[in-house]
């Protein structure tokens, strides 16, 4: 099951299931820090494994991450650019540096990662 909030990128991935959730990238899952909007959302992709019958078939979540589609205008439409605007790019991007290490919510996440005691991650073994 693929969930997906780029619903163009998933329909040329064409995998056998997918949900797809209208929320910004990387809220494929939900808001940060509402689990019970989380869980919900789970639930429902999870659901999808016995209502989706046919292969490539995506099922859109019923869940908005606003009243409207103004949150969409940052990332997804040109600016206006003005004379004294200089900047190169033509859009707007409020995303947050990328890091070569694994970033973590909690102290407490990177503190269980570093013990290997972290239920929930996978981690590649070194190659030979």
């Amino acid at each position: 099951m693929s969930m997906s909030s780029a619903m163009s990128i998933t329909r040329a991935a064409n995998p056998p299931r997918a949900v797809y959730l209208d929320y910004p990238l990387g809220h494929t899952a939900g808001r940060a820090d509402d689990s019970a909007e989380q869980m919900a959302i789970m639930r429902d992709t999870l659901r999808a494994f016995e209502t989706i019958s046919a292969p490539g078939t995506m099922v859109e979540l019923p869940y908005a991450w606003s009243a409207d589609d103004a949150w969409k205008d940052r990332v997804m439409r040109p600016r206006p650019r003005s004379a004294e605007d200089d900047t190169s790019d033509d859009h707007e991007d409020d995303r947050v540096e990328r890091f070569d290490t694994p970033q973590y919510q909690t102290q407490a996440d990177a503190a269980a990662a570093a013990d290997g005691d972290c239920p929930t991650c996978v981690f590649l073994e070194d190659a030979p």
